[in-house]
């Protein structure tokens, strides 16, 4: 068996003037002996298209297992036509943008729906992104859908929304990041989560180890250092060994905390 592939998020990489900052994430990686790393190609937090990366043929032919994650803004599932087009085009120029890199896959956020909607509203409009997409040749990168953390109208904060929106997207080859963080605020059993979702998606292609600020159903999504938080290290070992996917760290913390944490885990799951 292929030794299990463990990264860690290390956001864009780049100064605003778009170079390489401290050596961009391939340097990162190389500091912390990981086997991955994720990153963004924009502020997450903003409307702007990627920019060509001036790494982006060093990513492309990196040994290196690159993941995108898409900006937190995108909201595909919302049923106000000012958010959710925007979304739509923002997700597509995404997804180009990481073909470009070689991206393994690019993560998003299930997104939401105000109260007065139907969640059902929120995974027919999913549907039809993919729907377009594919009308248009496809997203070029396998779109990973993350579980999230709060919120009752949220597309993949439950386990039944979850079920619901693969009824929706489950034909058009979506895949699925299990985000144990969030699933621990959403009040999901660690001990068998990754059954649960597999049982829905058929599938976990990326593992968001993180542990928690928080106790367990708390809906707050505040990571927290993998042997610093609520849940129990034997836990979050135990999702990483079962869901057998590749493992990206976004736990607070420096360059040599990160490092630590990639050769515990490394050690835990040979053993």
């Amino acid at each position: 068996m292929a030794e299990q592939l463990i990264g860690v998020h290390v956001g864009p990489g780049l100064t605003e003037e778009n170079e390489l900052a401290d050596g961009g994430p391939l340097a990162r990686a190389a500091e912390l002996d990981a086997d991955a790393v994720q990153v963004f190609l924009a502020d997450p937090q903003g409307w702007k298209a990627p920019r060509p990366r001036p790494d982006a043929e060093a990513l492309l032919g990196s040994d290196v297992a690159v993941f995108v994650h898409a900006p937190y803004v995108l909201n595909v599932a919302s049923t106000n036509n000012r958010i959710r087009i925007p979304s739509r085009k923002l997700l597509g120029q995404h997804a180009q943008a990481s073909a470009a890199v070689g991206a393994r896959g690019m993560v998003v956020h299930g997104g939401h729906v105000l109260a007065k909607d139907d969640p059902a509203a929120g995974a027919d409009n999913w549907r039809k992104t993919f729907a377009r997409q594919a009308d248009e040749g496809g997203f070029g990168v396998p779109v990973l859908i993350e579980n999230t953390a709060g919120g009752d109208n949220a597309m993949a904060r439950d386990l039944d929304a979850v079920a619901r929106l693969w009824e929706a997207v489950g034909e058009f080859g979506a895949g699925f990041v299990l985000d144990t963080c969030h699933a621990w605020a959403a009040g999901w059993d660690l001990s068998r989560v990754v059954d649960d979702v597999r049982a829905i998606t058929g599938r976990i292609d990326l593992v968001h180890l993180n542990n928690s600020r928080d106790p367990a159903g708390s809906g707050r999504d505040r990571h927290a250092p993998l042997t610093a938080g609520e849940i129990p290290l034997e836990l979050l070992v135990g999702v990483a060994r079962t869901a057998g996917a590749p493992v990206v760290l976004e736990t607070p913390g420096d360059t040599a905390g990160h490092a630590e944490e990639i050769a515990l885990l490394r050690e835990a799951l040979a053993g």
